[in-house]
C-alpha cells in the first residue's frame, strides 16, 4: 500500500505544481496583499511542489521531501485564508464559500498524508 500512496503522493504534487505555472491567475488572486512578489512565489511554490512530489519516489530524497512538502503546505496556508476572506474564481467558475472553508481541514488531512507516506518509521523503506 506504500508505494501506491507514494505515487498517488507524486502525482498529486507534480499535477498541482504545473496547474502553477500553467493556470497562474487563481494562485495570484489569493496571494495575501502582504506577501511580495506574487508571481515569483506562485512559481517558487510550484516548482517546490514538483520537486517534492518527484523527490517521494526515491528512499534517498524521501525524508527531505516529506520535511519540504510539510513546509510548503504549512507556508501556503495564508493563501487558503485569503482565499475565504475574497474569494477563488477558477476558469470563470466562483469557488463556493464552503469549499473554501473545506480546505483548511483538507490541508492537514495532506500534511498528515505526507507525513505517513515519507515521515513515520520505515516510510523510507
Amino acid at each position: 500500500m506504500r508505494p501506491f500512496a507514494r505515487g498517488a503522493l507524486a502525482v498529486f504534487f507534480v499535477t498541482a505544481g504545473a496547474i502553477h505555472f500553467l493556470r497562474p491567475t487563481p494562485y495570484l488572486a489569493i496571494m495575501p496583499r502582504f506577501v511580495p512578489w506574487p508571481a515569483a512565489l506562485v512559481a517558487a511554490s510550484g516548482a517546490a511542489e514538483i520537486i517534492g512530489g518527484l523527490g517521494v519516489l526515491f528512499p534517498w530524497s524521501r525524508r527531505a521531501a516529506g520535511f519540504g512538502l510539510i513546509a510548503l503546505l504549512v507556508a501556503v496556508f495564508p493563501a487558503n485564508i485569503q482565499a475565504i476572506a475574497s474569494g477563488m474564481n477558477i476558469g470563470g467558475w466562483r469557488v463556493p464559500a464552503w469549499l473554501l472553508w473545506l480546505r483548511l481541514p483538507v490541508q492537514g488531512l495532506f500534511v498528515a498524508w505526507v507525513y505517513t507516506t515519507c515521515l513515520r518509521a520505515k516510510a523510507s523503506a
